[in-house]
């Protein structure tokens, strides 16, 4: 008897190797100067529950300057220093990925912090100067939907034209009052309005899913899921909520007041929405995890290559192959 064949899950990189012929690698980028609305007090004060920021931006420097920018920034005496932080990360990536994989095409990746939340000079000059990079196909923009505005989308509009641009909004759950339990200082409906403009456009838009967010159950994370869907993303990430020190969350987790998605619920959860991910969505992650002393809890999300392993696992019991 023939072996029946699972059907393959649209990754990322299968639908860049669709589109360019080869496979495209995308390079983090972390500008230091850089925050967020919700850090700095615009928004909200302390940022959401589980941000500790540096736990995942190997590329933000130890000593950071005390210039923080903000779009009301008249000017920016950083912007010549970020421009060369910008080169020369990008390089020594670059370098890795081409010694290592023979890579040769690359999408610029923004990814700490809000990295719309900027005067648009200073946008337009870093963005200008990521796709001038040889071999650079594109840009992928990681911000928040209360960062975005209509002159940002305009200048992406035309950047669109000749390359490959991507903005990812961190959307993490569609339930105004889990937004509000995580100190989001976002709402869904805000969400819902700029995420669409963002399509209308015709930018390419990866929405970011938190799975273990307080007080949420598995309906509610697969509603916020569907959610997404309804937006016509162009490709999800999925993560677990996990608890890092110096975060808001650390106290209600040693408090007892918050406990950690399991990981049978998490995998579970994860391959439910892929079973149900049209054919055009492709997956970016699948999972995150932390492996060092800064993770409290829980302490499977110490090993990442274990949980996709299992994820994958679960997903060929489904026909489905990540």
């Amino acid at each position: 008897m023939n072996k029946i064949k699972n059907k393959e899950v649209l990754t990322i990189g299968r639908y860049f190797r669709e589109k360019f012929g080869e496979t495209v690698y995308k390079t983090p980028i972390s500008i230091s100067g850089f925050t967020c609305p919700n850090i700095d007090g615009t928004v909200a004060k302390g940022g959401c529950t589980f941000c500790e920021n540096d736990s995942f931006s190997p590329n933000l420097q130890e000593k950071k300057p005390s210039f923080k920018l903000n779009p009301r920034v008249e000017k920016n005496p950083f912007l010549d220093n970020q421009l060369k932080q910008l080169e020369l990360q990008f390089n020594a990536t670059k370098q890795r990925l081409t010694n290592k994989f023979g890579a040769n095409k690359f999408i610029v990746y923004f990814q700490s912090f809000t990295n719309t939340y900027a005067p648009l000079e200073t946008l337009k000059a870093l963005y200008t100067k990521a796709l001038s990079f040889d071999n650079v196909i594109g840009l992928s923009i990681g911000t928040r939907t209360d960062c975005m505005t209509d002159e940002i989308l305009d200048f992406l509009e035309e950047l669109n034209k000749e390359k490959e641009i991507w903005v990812e909004y961190g959307i993490q759950s569609f339930y105004d009052e889990t937004l509000e339990k995580i100190n989001r200082g976002d709402d869904s409906a805000n969400m819902f309005k700029w995420i669409n403009k963002t399509k209308q456009r015709g930018l390419k838009v990866c929405g970011h899913l938190i799975y273990g967010l307080p007080g949420e159950d598995q309906k509610m994370m697969l509603d916020s899921f569907n959610k997404t869907l309804e937006l016509k993303v162009d490709s999800i990430k999925f993560h677990p909520l996990y608890v890092v020190k110096n975060t808001l969350l650390t106290k209600d987790y040693k408090k007892g007041k918050f406990t950690p998605i399991s990981e049978d619920l998490y995998v579970d959860t994860v391959v439910k929405s892929i079973k149900n991910l049209p054919e055009n969505v492709s997956v970016q992650r699948i999972t995150a995890g932390i492996d060092d002393s800064t993770l409290l809890s829980p302490m499977w999300c110490k090993n990442k290559h274990s949980q996709i392993s299992k994820i994958r696992k679960a997903l060929i019991k489904e026909g489905l192959k990540y």
